[in-house]
């Protein structure tokens, strides 16, 4: 208990100065576009790093691993499916966002279709941010759960807590520029505790090659067509569905995700967006590529077990890395799967105060005000993502997968409303909302009959949302 002891040591240090480093870097926010923009002032390679840490920290971390543990290398097709539409958000979207002063994704909404438009996106936005992150905070407190043999409720609470201390006074630029630092920390600490592991089964890296030849677990490319064309759409990890799920993802988490948006927005100009957001999906191709892999040599260590599949990374760091060595890898866990949630919370809160409140409050207020109901929605968020992780503590699945299937509900309707406004001019606000309501009712039959697999969601939801809005905008006559 006295070893251990130092882990908690180094733990509850990083903690702090992670805090104060994203309390200084924060500066002092004097109106709200400080608060949530950083007053446009963040290098873009700086957003760039921001953007990898807040999509992946948590999830990658620890349930990744774990799903190469179960399966095999197969998800890495879903990653060259995030750059492809990185690569389509540069080119189509961060223009109509750069082009005049727009406080969130939401404000071309408005621009395009109308006040109701955004409101109703940015509500959407809300609830799909509530839930996929409440996901992402349980899956932070499971390592802490494992370290200290505490309840998840507590575990949650600890996390959350720190995670509030810099995001209610550093604001977004402080939030950024403390994702930047924990993507290194926690890459490199993944790394170390992959040499770790290869050290410890017996052969290293050669018995991965036993493993694929009687397991398949080195598979990257799967066509999908080995059960029949009837199971294709049935597979979340096919080459096609891959490629255009991943794309589509991408598409609509950083192209119309304020979670990601509030961070592009944040750069300087157009150009330095388009470098943060195409170097992020490089990045990420490279990062998940070691997590899978961190997963196969956890399953040559292991072998099968009854472990939960989330919890064979966090075992693993606690059990079998030495003291000191744990402490750093686990905070810098922590702090980077902090930094996801006070992106969170932050851009909850912006799209609270700039989408709803500011446009439908009757009365005008002064920026120390605004800027005072910005910080207690700060914390109104938080309380109730804490609520939410609470939620799907009890659930089986790989909370990776839990995450992604809740923003393919909700994603598919709001990029197709994007989309609908940029390539037809004739669509009106009636014809938006009625496409996008539209694609969320297909995907609640489509969800609830198990009809594909997940990574199918969003293209469904497009497709529905624009074949609406462009039947709507050709059939009914306007004035």
């Amino acid at each position: 208990m006295e070893q251990r002891a130092i882990d908690y040591v180094i733990i509850l240090a990083y903690l702090i100065l992670i805090a104060l480093w994203g309390f200084y870097q924060g500066g002092k926010q004097t109106n709200v576009k400080d608060y949530f923009l950083g007053s446009t002032k963040v290098p873009w390679y700086v957003v760039c790093f921001s953007i990898v840490a807040a999509e992946t920290s948590t999830l990658t971390f620890i349930s990744i691993p774990g799903l190469a543990y179960l399966t095999n290398l197969n998800f890495l097709q879903l990653t060259v499916g995030y750059l492809i539409g990185r690569i389509f958000v540069a080119y189509f979207f961060l223009p109509l966002y750069f082009k005049g002063e727009l406080s969130t994704a939401y404000s071309y909404l408005e621009n395009r279709f109308g006040k109701k438009t955004r409101s109703f996106a940015s509500v959407v936005f809300i609830f799909t941010r509530l839930a996929a992150d409440g996901v992402r905070l349980f899956a932070t407190a499971i390592p802490l759960k494992l370290m200290l043999d505490i309840d998840y409720t507590y575990a949650i609470l600890i996390v959350a807590a720190f995670t509030l201390l810099y995001t209610y006074s550093g604001g977004v630029k402080g939030i950024i520029w403390v994702d930047a630092v924990q993507m290194f920390i926690y890459l490199g600490g993944a790394i170390i505790a992959g040499i770790f592991l290869i050290n410890l089964i017996p052969d290293g890296l050669a018995s991965l090659a036993r493993i694929s030849e009687t397991e398949n677990k080195l598979e990257i490319i799967n066509f999908g067509f080995q059960d029949g064309i009837s199971n294709f759409f049935s597979q979340p990890y096919t080459l096609l569905s891959g490629l255009i799920g991943g794309a589509f993802l991408s598409m609509a988490s950083h192209g119309t995700d304020q979670l990601i948006v509030q961070r592009l927005l944040a750069t300087k100009d157009l150009k330095a967006g388009r470098k943060a957001i195409i170097g992020s999906g490089v990045i990420i191709i490279f990062q998940f590529a070691i997590f899978l892999i961190i997963g196969l040599l956890l399953y040559a260590y292991y072998g099968k077990t009854d472990f939960r599949s989330d919890e064979i990374f966090p075992l693993f760091i606690i059990n079998e890395l030495p003291i000191g060595v744990t402490g750093i890898i686990i905070a810098g866990l922590f702090a980077a799967a902090m930094s996801t949630l006070a992106g969170s919370i932050s851009s909850l809160s912006s799209s609270t105060i700039m989408d709803l409140f500011i446009p439908l409050s009757k009365k005008n207020y002064d920026e120390k005000t605004i800027l005072k109901y910005s910080r207690l929605t700060t914390i109104f968020w938080a309380v109730l993502l804490i609520f939410s992780a609470m939620f799907f503590m009890n659930s089986s699945k790989a909370v990776v997968e839990i995450a992604l299937s809740i923003a393919s509900f909700t994603y598919g309707g709001l990029l197709g409303t994007f989309l609908l406004g940029i390539l037809n001019k004739k669509a009106t606000q009636e014809d938006a909302l009625a496409g996008f309501i539209g694609g969320i009712f297909v995907m609640i039959t489509v969800i609830s009959l198990k009809i594909v697999a997940w990574t199918w969601f969003i293209l469904i939801g497009v497709t529905t949302t624009l074949l609406i809005g462009f039947l709507l905008s050709r059939l009914v006559k306007k004035n």
